[in-house]
């Protein structure tokens, strides 16, 4: 089989090999651990893979080739209104543990799905009704025509934008419902939003520079350039295959409420908001909850023997704090007790932190730092 090993041709198929691997692995792995999201983002790996596939083939001459470019001019490598959905549902499971695919998700495919359709209109029109090319008269593959680039381009730009609004509400209810939210914030996944971001700015960079996406002329850099933050993409991706650890759902609404009487007693007036609070303070200073590292609202709701909803609404109103903040508030004052009575000349601040709660040196010195406006160092100095 011809392959013209060239520069360009060599360098996308080393690209090109190297997301099909990962594909492989992140499919088997989601099925051996049960993780949904590194199935989701196996398929995203592959997409991209067939994404640069014509353009890899085109430099290796496959496309000069008759016996070829007929077979590949019908194929729709470039499946640009499938790249977003997959984007968008891998960002779904992977922040919310609770997330199943259902069936009102195919309505994301059906773009996809009519362009199939149409790929597929063009192939039995040319190959066996007319037996001549009709649809691909002018030599042009039909995955570069103007109008696809353009609605692909929208797509994922629309997707990207549902992605981040999902990790935006993913954030806030991670802030609300558990006290160690730095920890679980997913740098991985914004370094992916930035890496794909960067995509779609260099495709629209590209395609001004260089508008006639029908031919080759100077693409290899922009595909260059998509392979390596694609390959970014799948080696980071593949190393960072964790699941969320955030009741996603915790504070919806329509969850059944027990206890109902005690909700409606945090939620009526402002005098009994006044009550809550100093019963909160209490549980939270005699029982020391703050030194659990893993501390969730629901833990606090089980305390207060009502729902982790009326302990939030009673937090934001009361205290005017999401729950991270308001558990780290007790853990930053146990901290500065600590220093008060010395305990820094027996051991590390890093110790006196974990010991009070803190989970990491960048959250306890983030945490100390908001809570005091200086640093535990600088903290130290002025208290001596």
């Amino acid at each position: 089989m011809l392959f013209d090993f060239g520069p360009k041709s060599s360098i996308l198929l080393i690209f090109f090999c190297q997301g099909i691997v990962f594909s492989i692995l992140l499919f088997q792995k989601g099925i051996k651990d049960q993780n949904n999201a590194s199935k989701w983002l196996s398929l995203f790996i592959f997409l991209g893979c067939l994404y640069i596939a014509p353009f890899m083939l085109g430099y290796a001459n496959w496309y000069s080739q008759k016996i070829y470019r007929e077979i590949l001019f019908f194929i729709p490598f470039q499946q640009l209104f499938l790249i977003g959905p997959i984007l968008y549902l891998y960002a779904q499971s992977l922040l919310n543990q609770s997330f199943r695919f259902s069936k009102s998700q195919w309505i994301h495919f059906i773009p996809a799905l009519l362009y199939i359709g149409y790929s597929l209109i063009i192939f039995i029109t040319d190959k066996f009704i007319l037996s001549d090319y009709y649809f691909y008269a002018d030599g042009r593959d039909k995955d570069f025509d103007l109008w696809y680039q353009i609605a692909g381009w929208l797509s994922m730009v629309f997707y990207l934008i549902l992605s981040l609004r999902y990790y935006w509400k993913y954030k806030k209810i991670a802030f609300e419902t558990v006290s160690f939210a730095n920890s679980v914030l997913f740098k991985w996944i914004q370094y992916f939003f930035i890496a794909f971001l960067a995509l779609l700015i260099l495709r629209i960079l590209y395609f001004i520079l260089n508008p006639e996406w029908g031919q080759f002329g100077n693409k290899f850099w922009y595909y260059l350039c998509f392979s390596i933050l694609f390959y970014f993409i799948a080696l980071s991706g593949y190393s960072n295959t964790v699941k969320s650890s955030v009741p996603f759902l915790e504070l919806q609404p329509e969850i059944p409420v027990g206890s109902s009487k005690k909700q409606t007693a945090i939620e009526s007036t402002l005098s009994s908001i006044e009550e809550e609070k100093v019963k909160l303070e209490k549980l939270m200073v005699s029982k020391k909850l703050y030194k659990n590292p893993t501390l969730t609202l629901s833990d606090v709701a089980v305390q207060m023997n009502t729902h982790p909803k009326a302990i939030s609404n009673l937090i934001n109103q009361g205290f005017q704090m999401n729950f991270n903040d308001f558990v780290n508030h007790y853990r930053i004052e146990a901290v500065i007790e600590n220093m008060k009575s010395g305990e820094q000349n027996t051991k590390t601040l890093l110790g006196i932190a974990l010991e009070c709660g803190f989970n990491s040196k960048a959250t306890f010195n983030r945490a100390f730092k908001k809570n005091t406006t200086l640093s535990p160092k600088e903290f130290l100095v002025k208290l001596s």
